[in-house]
């Protein structure tokens, strides 16, 4: 049996630079150069995905990077096909590294007649060989429990809390985190706790699915610097009420930490000449170049969370331990100064 030294990444189309990232750090944490394995995803003619990887991968610790954004169809078939491509390559195990996990809002039945698509995918990645998963912020928590292989999910907040910690430095108690929706409640408590600001809600009734009617803020917002934490933002029509709604009550600022910037059709815009100060994101799905001409659009990167947590799950450590400010503050040592 071979000796497998050293994990192995591949990277599909979907999020390119990202995968870069993640290599280089994991180069400077190894003190060896990481690469991103030689491999080919193209497209015959009739946009049938072809995979050639021209490296020997046989008994290697393989990781695919590859989120299922925007083409989401197209990029899942690349992941599948990347994973039956390493499977008969005789790959030791396959992780896939799915920053963003589309289909993920079709996690359970809201009608008659209506699949779970989550679900379904989630068995076509297992089907595909696939061992193991590993994911940023879920949309809902039980997805995890949709595998039956090892999923471990990553969180944004704490990368979140650096951030605020270091652009927010001074003002500190001015800081409120507001959950766009009751649904939201806990992902927005944990931010809150970790920097150490009060909570409110903003409550949103629809007449009919896409359009929000009425929107009610639940706690005192007056005076506050507010900050709306979200896993996915796609048109950015209930953010920006949202923040319409807080200034309205009072509030002095709003800006928004988003994980997944989905950001299609007229999101950019509406963003841009919305009242939030800012919309913070992370790079989970590759921004466009609008996205990234955005005045009030920034972008943290994922690459050292992920660098981490690859290596951890390479040589059998907690992954779990990276949710911790002390463990996380040296990974994204130089990057953010904190109080």
């Amino acid at each position: 049996m071979p000796t497998v030294t050293e994990p192995k990444l591949i990277a599909g189309n979907a999020n390119k630079p990202l995968a870069s990232a993640m290599a280089r750090r994991m180069s400077m944490h190894r003190g060896m150069n990481v690469g991103l394995v030689d491999a080919r995803v193209e497209r015959f003619n009739d946009q049938e995905i072809f995979v050639e990887v021209y490296e020997n991968v046989r008994g290697e610790d393989m990781f695919i990077i590859q989120p299922t954004s925007n083409p989401a169809n197209d990029n899942l078939m690349e992941l599948l096909i990347m994973a039956d491509a390493l499977r008969r390559s005789s790959a030791a195990r396959i992780t896939a590294v799915i920053p963003y996990f589309g289909y993920a809002r079709q996690d359970r039945r809201t009608k008659a007649r209506t699949p779970i698509s989550a679900k379904l995918v989630a068995n076509l990645v297992a089907e595909a060989g696939i061992e193991r998963v590993l994911t940023m912020d879920l949309h809902a928590a039980q997805i995890q429990g949709f595998f039956d292989i090892p999923v471990d999910n990553l969180y944004a907040a704490p990368i979140f809390a650096l951030d605020i910690a270091h652009h927010f430095r001074g003002r500190r108690d001015e800081v409120m985190v507001i959950s766009p929706d009751v649904g939201g409640v806990a992902r927005a408590r944990e931010l809150a706790k970790r920097i150490g600001a009060p909570l409110a809600i903003v409550d949103k009734r629809r007449e009919k699915p896409g359009e929000v009617a009425e929107m009610t803020v639940i706690g005192d917002v007056t005076g506050k610097t507010c900050i709306i934490v979200d896993d996915i933002c796609d048109t950015a029509g209930t953010l920006c009420k949202a923040a319409e709604t807080l200034m309205e009550a009072g509030a002095t600022e709003v800006h928004s930490y988003i994980t997944h910037g989905v950001l299609s059709g007229p999101a950019v815009g509406r963003i841009e000449n919305s009242v939030m100060k800012s919309l913070v994101i992370t790079d989970s799905i590759e921004p466009t170049e609008a996205v990234k001409a955005a005045p009030n659009i920034r972008i943290v990167p994922t690459a050292p969370m992920f660098a981490q947590a690859i290596l951890n799950i390479w040589n059998g450590t907690s992954v779990s331990s990276l949710f911790e400010h002390e463990t996380l503050v040296p990974i994204y040592e130089g990057m953010y100064v904190t109080d």
